[in-house]
């Protein structure tokens, strides 16, 4: 088999038990160190990567989206999975488009969401929405169909917080062939417990982007597969480097007392990168 193929193989084999933590690195540097580290796979951040390149949550092309994929295939010998947003199109044609070029990254998984970025319209309607997860699905298909398919619901993300219509659109999109579902925004274990037996046996991503009480023990005990984390860790990065910043504009030096050792990054960066 192929690099990428067995990449794929592996990733979906996590999925059919247990439970993992996909951790969400932004750049070459975040990724290689979370695959020192004892990770098993990893996910790319939309948000991390569009603040590290001077823009908001979504103001990537799909070009610059597609050339920060290839990096982070060839960053690790981990799985990736592909925040891909909403698929770069709002008709099925252009979502399968996206996808194929996607695919053609190497990504081990991608996820496809339903908002479509207009806040007075932020879902796309349930049959449209279907339309392009078929879409996406019929594309993966047509490579191989080895690439995971995550179908997200981003009702709590866009304001629209009914987990009624989240379990509707979640249950439609495994139908329409995604391996995996995704409900980011929703926090309590009756919500994670709904989402997950709706979709069941189909396995379900769960976001944990804030400081929660939930261990990795209970999540795996409400039947999660895996727990991302979206750009909370590209947000903890920036948040050591605002606070030490404001320091230095006040004057102040104490910002740099949590720093990381630049011996310790060097020696770890000196290294290979780590395979598995």
């Amino acid at each position: 088999m192929t690099r990428i193929t067995t990449l794929r193989h592996r990733f979906r084999t996590l999925h059919e038990s247990g439970c993992f933590v996909l951790p969400n690195p932004w750049d070459r540097g975040s990724a290689r160190w979370l695959a020192g580290h004892g990770h098993v796979a990893l996910a790319t951040t939309s948000s991390g990567c569009a603040w590290s390149l001077g823009r908001p949550d979504g103001g990537m092309t799909r070009g610059e989206v597609l050339d920060h994929l290839r990096e982070m295939v060839a960053a690790t010998d981990l799985p990736v999975n592909a925040d891909f947003e909403n698929g770069f199109g709002a008709d099925p044609a252009a979502v399968a488009e996206s996808v194929r070029m996607a695919v053609d990254t190497g990504v081990a998984g991608l996820s496809i969401e339903d908002s479509t970025g207009q806040p007075d319209h932020p879902l796309f309607d349930l049959d449209v929405a279907v339309g392009r997860l078929r879409a996406a699905r019929a594309a993966i298909d047509a490579t191989g169909g080895d690439t995971l398919l995550v179908g997200r619901a981003e009702n709590f993300f866009v304001g629209r917080p009914d987990l009624d219509d989240t379990l509707v659109r979640l249950k439609a999109y495994a139908e329409a062939g995604a391996d995996c579902l995704y409900a980011p925004g929703i926090r309590t274990r009756e919500q994670i417990a709904a989402v997950v037996a709706a979709v069941a046996p189909k396995p379900v991503n769960l976001l944990i982007g804030w400081a929660s009480d939930l261990t990795m023990d209970d999540i795996a005990a409400l039947g999660v597969r895996r727990v991302s984390v979206g750009g909370a860790l590209a947000r903890s990065a920036w948040g050591g480097f605002m606070r030490a910043a404001r320091g230095l504009s006040e004057g102040r030096f104490d910002g740099f007392a949590d720093a990381a050792p630049g011996a310790e990054l060097n020696a770890f960066f000196a290294g290979p990168p780590s395979s598995t």
